[in-house]
């Protein structure tokens, strides 16, 4: 299955047009934003859990980054509730479930196989939070080949002042962002829209009037050849 799988060019998804296709496991559905392969892929997706529901135990042989957008996410007697970002390194193991319900930002199959760290951060925590020039920022994850962070940015603040050397994914938390590629045609993304932009992409894309929080990952489509998208 290929859905957005030519990494060259930009994809984006407004809520307005999920597509909710049942997973494996009853209660849990999942929105494609992009994939390579069939069930075990690489893949990001918005995962939504029904209350009671779960995952049996598995392992992530690629690794796993997950930001819970809403509800609490559990996994092996631990519970986070949104605003929790987490990162499991290749060949890590859980149980994942829901009690109340959960909706999560996932992304699989994407770490290096040398990576070992674990990461689990709260957002909601003010001391995660530093402020670089006007904006302000909590930094979740920095290597060699991607940066991940939230961002929290001014009305009609600019999100990128230059190119994207190693493309970049934006998730909207809140607010507003107009992307204004086209002069004559700007769109706005609300909550949940979500946009990957290209290698070397000179992107237009600024706050609205009344700010916006955004998940941010520059720099992890440096190493990518994408196939020829087949979406559906």
């Amino acid at each position: 299955m290929l859905i957005n799988a030519d990494f060259t060019r930009r994809a984006t998804l407004a809520p307005k047009h999920y597509q909710w296709v049942p997973s494996p496991q009853s209660g849990v559905e999942r929105v494609m934003l992009d994939r390579v392969g069939a069930e075990k892929a690489r893949a990001t997706s918005i995962v939504r859990y029904a209350p009671n529901s779960y995952f049996p135990h598995h392992l992530h042989p690629g690794g796993e980054e997950i930001l819970v957008l809403s509800g609490t996410f559990s996994a092996d007697n631990s519970d986070c509730p949104a605003g929790w970002y987490l990162r499991n390194p290749p060949n890590s193991g859980h149980q994942p479930y829901s009690d109340e319900g959960a909706v999560i930002f996932v992304k699989l199959w994407q770490m290096p196989a040398a990576e070992t760290r674990y990461v689990a951060i709260d957002t909601n925590d003010a001391a995660n939070w530093q402020t670089q020039g006007k904006r302000d920022i909590c930094h979740l994850f920095s290597d060699a080949d991607e940066q991940v962070s939230l961002q929290r940015l001014n009305a009609n603040e600019i999100l990128f002042t230059e190119a994207v050397k190693g493309g970049a994914e934006i998730l909207v938390l809140g607010g507003e962002l107009i992307d204004s590629e086209l002069a004559d045609d700007a769109k706005t993304y609300t909550r949940g829209g979500w946009i990957r932009l290209p290698v070397a992409a000179i992107p237009q894309i600024k706050a609205g009037a009344k700010g916006a929080k955004v998940y941010l990952k520059t720099g992890h489509l440096s190493k990518i050849i994408g196939a020829k998208s087949e979406e559906r």
